[in-house]
């Protein structure tokens, strides 16, 4: 099980790994997904436990105005509408309400998958010695959830958490530590999104990045991806060398 910050193994940081190539330049090592609405069809979920807990607090937010906000750590989102709609609740107490409120939903859900071709292109890169990390605004708890409910540690070397950084998406942060942990120069990353934030993110990092178009994640604005997608059967390991 994952916890706290996650180290690469010293036995992956020694061995010499497969850089694919686009002619004589050096292309893509390391690709960094995101989870929520990358890897579990979660943004949806999210939107309706939001919609619950916000009416309790007396609030009826308008799904734009959520919108805007999808991608970011629980702690940004909740700052911004407690200075926003004057909410009396501290920050730590919203975000652990909240948060509270999402983990029983995760633990207790039997019917949750993977988003449709994101385990075939996973494995597909895994098989091609690309190295994987994730890199997700949820909390380490989630994240740890999410990866032992799909069998997906195998394929993850690292991951990072929002709440690990000191600035949240989009500030480049979370997506310059993955890559630090993985040792990986930034020009050979690639990072798949879903979010603006996400996106905006991935490319203040210097990193390719790939949006995934999810309907479930709301009209996202993507126009700054290198590449977007509405499919995941749309890409794999050879077809990802296009966007160098």
């Amino acid at each position: 099980m994952l916890t706290g910050i996650i180290e690469v193994p010293d036995k992956l940081k020694s061995a010499v790994y497969v850089k694919i190539r686009q002619g004589d330049g050096i292309v893509y090592n390391t690709v960094i997904f995101d989870m929520d609405g990358v890897i579990i069809d979660s943004e949806h979920i999210h939107y309706e436990i939001f919609k619950v807990f916000s009416r309790e607090l007396g609030l009826n937010i308008p799904k734009e105005e959520y919108n805007t906000l999808v991608g970011s750590t629980d702690t940004r989102i909740w700052t911004y509408f407690k200075d926003r709609y004057g909410l009396p609740q501290a920050v730590e107490e919203l975000v652990e309400s909240y948060a509270a409120n999402y983990l029983d939903y995760l633990t207790k859900a039997e019917d949750v998958e993977p988003i449709q071709g994101v385990e075939v292109l996973i494995k597909d890169l895994h098989g091609n010695n690309i190295r994987l990390a994730l890199a997700s605004s949820a909390s380490r708890r989630n994240i740890e959830i999410v990866l032992d409910m799909f069998d997906y540690n195998k394929y993850f070397e690292t991951s990072v958490s929002g709440f690990e950084v000191k600035n949240g998406k989009p500030s480049p942060d979370i997506f310059l530590h993955a890559a630090e942990l993985m040792r990986a120069n930034v020009s050979e990353c690639i990072v798949i999104e879903d979010t603006k934030n996400g996106v905006n993110a991935a490319k203040a990092a210097g990193m390719k990045c790939i949006a995934f178009r999810n309907p479930n994640s709301g009209n996202q604005d993507l126009s700054a991806a290198d590449l977007i997608i509405d499919r995941f059967d749309e890409i794999n390991c050879s077809k990802l060398k296009s966007l160098f």
